[in-house]
């Protein structure tokens, strides 16, 4: 090959920088102000009490230092790869960086399940359909999964202006429920002293331990500021804009979930918002609209929501396969493309098949007699995956301070950092203990991942990346 067409090679491959520091926040606004409170809010308020709004407060607090650490790691390698790129950096471990993918998607499986069962919520709460009907609910659960996969195996292609779009359609609905809390206060419906009451009795220590189990459950609702690393190469000037549109658009969010959370325990009583969903909320009927207009505006937009932000997570849990697989990790099946649609086809349904699984066992499990809340179980499964990956970022970007840096590089405040690194092992070591039945279901997926890389240890080899003939563009 000439040293012309190896250029124009390179280029073909290069991602293009093109957006801004602006289109940046909206977009890591979009991505951590997604479904989270739409699905959770019910259940940190039944951990809590009506002051859940200190969780999310807290979960606010330690998720942003943890975005410290993302900022200035992105500013000295600003590559789509997150978190598996900066342990591997730090530590040079191919088990231990395995070990972290496979814990991110991991938590991607989860994450989607629990997004389909809070879908089914507010699927339920529009049509009428008992939440207690559990085959009825389940099969929706699989038909959510089912088109959301359906989509990507056509192709989808994603764009930081749709993002902004989704953003403005998921905020308008916290828009809503924050009007209606206000409304509710200077009407002398909604009594502010709820706000200072916990569900627990006993002095501080146990509201302090009231609270830690919300954040386990509120911090879920933080999570997808990770994703905007993935963007890191095609941003322009990244060491200047990544900082300031990431802390800036998680501290946007978080804003937005305590005035949510506040707006919702002024609106309704604590015991009926326990458990349930923000459609509550609006059944409340404080805003002078038809009740039944409002429910069905509100759970499009909820539905859309969530929608949308298992959308995004099915796209990074499928390319995570995938990018395994072009490494070698993980069969070379999993990196097999669609001839015409060029999805990776094979990844996607791969994934698909593993969230209806844990669908189809918590269906089994309630079946069975058990109290449990599928959501909630998947939720903090994928609160147990993050936390640990969140605390082991932070213990990355310290141990590579020094290295790699320049006069450009945005350094976090390390006393911050340490903090960040304690605030996340806490929420961690707490939701296991509060949840040991987690665990199975953690190392369940665990165990996924493992016998995928056993299989391409042992029969798989080397080998060398097909290139199709038809078409040279990248996923």
């Amino acid at each position: 090959m000439s040293d012309s067409a190896a250029e124009a090679t390179l280029d073909r491959h290069e991602l293009k920088r093109s957006i801004t520091a602006k289109q940046l926040y909206f977009y890591v606004v979009g991505d951590v102000l997604g479904s989270g409170i739409y699905v959770l809010i019910g259940l940190v308020a039944a951990a809590v009490g009506g002051a859940f709004w200190i969780a999310f407060l807290a979960g606010v607090a330690v998720a942003t230092v943890t975005g410290l650490a993302y900022a200035e790691l992105v500013t000295k390698y600003p590559q789509a790869a997150g978190a598996s790129l900066y342990v591997n950096k730090a530590f040079r471990s191919p088990v231990l960086t395995f070990f972290i993918t496979i814990c991110m998607l991991s938590a991607n499986m989860a994450a989607v399940g629990s997004l389909a069962s809070g879908f089914v919520r507010y699927f339920a709460g529009v049509v009428g359909l008992p939440e207690d009907a559990i085959i009825p609910t389940m099969l929706i659960a699989l038909a959510f999964v089912t088109l959301i996969t359906l989509i990507n195996l056509i192709g989808i292609s994603e764009s930081v202006v749709a993002n902004v779009v989704m953003t403005f359609i998921e905020l308008s609905g916290l828009v809503i429920v924050m009007v209606i809390g206000l409304v509710a206060l200077f009407t002398g419906i909604g009594d502010p002293s709820v706000l200072t009451q916990f569900s627990v009795e006993g002095g501080a220590g146990s509201q302090a331990i009231a609270v830690v189990a919300g954040v386990s459950l509120a911090f879920f609702a933080m999570t997808g500021f990770e994703n905007a690393a993935n963007v890191a190469e095609e941003t322009i000037d990244p060491s200047r804009a990544f900082p300031r549109a990431l802390i800036g658009g998680m501290l946007t969010a978080g804003v937005v979930y305590v005035l949510v959370s506040l707006s919702a325990a002024l609106a309704v009583p604590i015991e009926t918002l326990s458990g349930n969903t923000l459609l509550e909320v609006v059944r409340a009927g404080i805003l002078p609209i038809s009740v039944g207009v409002m429910l069905v505006v509100f759970g499009l937009i909820a539905m859309i929501a969530i929608s949308n932000t298992a959308l995004v997570t099915v796209v990074a849990q499928s390319r995570i396969l995938y990018g395994m697989a072009r490494e070698n990790v993980v069969p070379g099946v999993f990196s097999t493309v669609h001839p015409t649609r060029r999805s990776p086809y094979v990844a996607l349904l791969f994934g698909a098949a593993v969230v209806g699984t844990l669908l189809v066992i918590g269906a089994l499990i309630q079946l069975g007699g058990s109290d449990l809340d599928i959501v909630d179980r998947l939720a903090t499964i994928t609160v147990v995956f993050l936390l640990f990956i969140y605390a082991l970022v932070i213990v990355a970007c310290l141990k590579l301070r020094g290295q790699d840096e320049t006069p450009d590089t945005y350094r976090a405040n390390t006393p911050l950092l340490v903090l960040g690194i304690v605030g996340n092992l806490v929420v961690l070591v707490y939701t296991v203990l509060d949840d040991p039945g987690s665990l199975l279901w953690v190392a369940g997926l665990l165990a996924v991942g493992l016998v995928l890389f056993l299989v391409q240890r042992y029969t798989g080899g080397r080998r060398t990346p097909v290139v199709t003939p038809t078409t040279d563009k990248e996923l």
